[in-house]
Parts: C-alpha cells; structure tokens; sequence
C-alpha cells in the first residue's frame, strides 16, 4: 500500500522558493521571519516541536537531498555535536550573532551607520552582491534584509554541510530554533526538570 502524499510533504519547496526569492531581491529575506517566529508560537500554543517533525521545509529539503537522492554517507554523528554543550552552545552563538545583526540595523535605523550592501556565508566571506535599487524602501530595511538572508543562507549551508556527513537530518539536532521550541516545550510542561 503506497503512503499518500499530503501537501505537507512538498513543505521543502517553500525553502527553495525562500532563497530564490531572496537572490533576486534581497527585499524577500524578511519571509524568512516566518521560519524564525512559526516554530516558536506553535510552541508556546502547546505544539512542541510540531514544527520541527511536520512543517520544516529546510528539514524536509535536507531529507530529499539525503535519503531520496543519496546525498548523505547515512553516518551517525560524533557525540561532541549532540552533546548538550554544543547545542546550547551553537544556539547561543546564534543568538548572539542575530543580536549583532539587529544592532546593526538599528545603527542604520538611527543614522549612525550606513547600509552595509553584503551578504555574508558562515558570518565570515563576504558574497558578490549588488542591488540595483535600495530606494524602494529604508535603508534599515535592506540592512535587515542583508543580515537575515546572511543568517539564512549560512544555516542552509551549515544544515547541507551535516547532512552530506552524516545523517539527512543532522541538523535538526542543533537547530537553534528546534532547541528553542524544545526548552519552550520543557519550561511550558516540565517546568521542574
């Protein structure tokens, strides 16, 4: 008997999507937001991780490439990189770079900075990157832009980087935002523990 496929299944056409968008006009990053605050409502409204195991494109994208096209070495990973340490540490790290990138857009919000046109991989090379008109909206809307896509992007890549080495998914098990629905999840129903 062959499992029916549900709309819910093609989930990973969104990321693709997403990033198309974004390439085309960096203006799109901010759809992304979607990516960043559904997965924490649904937690606090009492669906855990909902998210994480039904709705995730990027999830689902790197289970296509992985398991449907063979990508993936199918390995497990080593226990430094599901170890609490470096979960919370990686999240932590995230957290601290998304505040840098909220920084820096207030800093052109309040003219204390100009926009800063570069999208950055691994919040270190700077990409070519140029658009051809940043008057459509406020510079401190570019500059949001720009650092979210960054964010994004370099995610995207870390998530293919784990999943080519180890298994599809790997990445699910230091997602910032997975962790963050999981201590909502523990704090909302387990606040003792």
């Amino acid at each position: 008997m062959k499992n029916k496929k549900s709309a819910l299944d093609y989930m990973w056409i969104l990321s693709i999507t997403y990033f198309s968008l974004g390439f085309f006009n960096i203006l799109f990053a901010w759809l992304g937001l979607l990516c960043f605050l559904t997965p924490i409502i649904i937690s606090l409204l009492g669906g855990g991780k909902s998210y994480c195991n039904t709705y995730c494109g990027r999830g689902q994208l790197f289970n296509l490439f992985g398991s449907k096209l063979k990508l993936s070495r199918n390995k497990n990973m080593p226990k430094f990189l599901k170890s609490k340490y470096f979960i919370y540490g990686f999240l932590t790290f995230f957290l601290t770079m998304f505040a840098i990138m909220l920084f820096n857009t207030y800093l052109v919000f309040a003219n204390a900075s100009n926009l800063k046109e570069v999208l950055t991989l691994l919040w270190t090379f700077k990409l070519p990157w140029k658009v051809a008109n940043t008057s459509i909206a406020s510079p401190w809307i570019y500059q949001f832009a720009f650092g979210f896509y960054s964010m994004m992007l370099t995610s995207t890549i870390l998530g293919l980087i784990t999943m080519l080495l180890f298994k599809p998914r790997s990445w699910c098990v230091y997602c910032p935002m997975g962790t963050m629905t999981q201590l909502i999840s523990k704090a909302k129903y387990n606040p003792n523990k």
